[in-house]
């Protein structure tokens, strides 16, 4: 029985790790830490702050057969509608990317288009998470470019990637959780806890994706100066963008693994959907919900339009076809910022499944909640 207990406990971390990354917006904190964290804040906005006169160059880096869809769709629209520097999508391969958990964006520029068209490379670089982490034609583009002096951003499991680049060598770093045995075994890096961000000579790491909401406004402010990065936090729903974040409050924990596979084997649950989408459609809020849905494990998403292919708010071309009217709608919410369209997105989630599940979609996001929703435990 325990043979067979270690191997659900095996399974259901295995599937964890496939999808590691997501979002980890504003962490309720004491204001004795944010304030001690200020320096850190401080010290990343000055290591991000453009090393040259004109208008910056942002690369977001896909992998065509996988890319983390919040990692790669939110800092592209936060740096689009913050107009601070001109931004591009750039993959292996032009064309199509295939989002995790779901979704499908059209018509990025491939590496050798880029080059073209900037002679001089990207000022900066993020780096989603991909799967797989270790693809040479990504890692050759980035290592080129950070040898050439762009500062680079890895966003969640991005870091791993960076990893495989050899930027972590030598560096202090941080990470999505989940991934930090493997981070640690590159030679010299130093993880540093309690820390949603941190920059190291020209190498910028953060935790869960939810780190992407702080880390790109952070990045914001480099450039753009504080108010314009306000402007951005008030719009997407958060208060604060610094450093502060309680580690404790992630792991997989024997608990946490056995209820995963638990509910994973209830196969009768699983549930195809689709999200409404249009032109003009919100990036930001539409990639927190479908990811925070589709990794409760039950929901197959697809994007519904009776016209096709939509452009997002942000210029991206969004991958969709017309779909069944009796099919279940992925719940979004006019009115509402996109922070708060995740913790609804939660809430129903319990609703709908049970607070565990909910609690395991909060881990693999690395978003400990907001004020309005309820907090995520410390894992025993």
């Amino acid at each position: 029985m325990f043979g067979l207990l270690r191997a659900l406990i095996v399974t259901g971390a295995a599937a964890f790790g496939l999808f590691n990354c997501a979002v980890a917006a504003q962490l309720p904190t004491s204001p004795q830490v944010a304030l001690l964290d200020q320096p850190e804040k401080r010290a990343f906005v000055e290591a991000l702050k453009p090393r040259q006169a004109g208008r910056p160059v942002i690369a977001i880096i896909a992998l065509n057969e996988g890319t983390e869809m919040t990692d790669l769709l939110l800092p592209h629209a936060v740096l689009q509608r913050a107009d601070v520097a001109d931004v591009y999508v750039v993959a292996p391969r032009a064309g199509r990317v295939n989002l995790y958990p779901a979704l499908q964006i059209d018509g990025v520029q491939d590496f050798a288009h880029f080059d073209r068209g900037h002679p001089a490379g990207p000022d900066y670089i993020i780096v989603p998470a991909m799967d797989p982490d270790d693809d040479p034609a990504v890692t050759q583009w980035l290592g080129k470019h950070a040898k050439q002096g762009a500062r680079v951003i890895g966003i969640c499991s991005g870091v791993r990637v960076l990893g495989q680049a050899g930027l972590l060598d030598g560096r202090r770093f941080t990470g999505h959780w989940y991934d930090r045995s493997t981070l640690l075994e590159y030679p010299g890096a130093e993880y540093v806890p309690r820390q949603r961000y941190v920059a190291d000579r020209g190498v910028a790491t953060t935790t869960g994706i939810s780190a992407s909401v702080p880390a790109t406004l952070a990045l914001v402010e480099s450039i753009g100066g504080h108010e314009k990065a306000r402007a951005m936090a008030t719009e997407i729903g958060v208060t604060s963008w610094g450093p502060e974040h309680d580690s404790d409050r992630f792991g997989l924990s024997l608990g946490r693994a056995w209820s995963y596979v638990l509910d994973r084997v209830a196969v009768w649950r699983d549930e195809d959907w689709v999200v409404d989408v249009r032109n003009g459609m919100g990036d930001i809020a539409l990639a927190l919900a479908a990811d925070a849905w589709s990794r409760t494990g039950h929901v197959s998403l697809q994007a519904a339009s009776d016209s096709g292919p939509v452009t997002l708010r942000s210029g991206l071309t969004l991958l969709a076809q017309p779909a069944d009217k009796d099919l279940p709608r992925l719940p979004m919410h006019a009115g509402l910022t996109p922070m708060e369209q995740l913790d609804r997105a939660l809430g129903q989630i319990a609703e709908r499944y049970g607070p565990k599940r909910r609690d395991w979609v909060m881990q693999e996001m690395e978003y400990a909640g907001s004020n309005n929703e309820p907090p995520l435990v410390k894992h025993q």
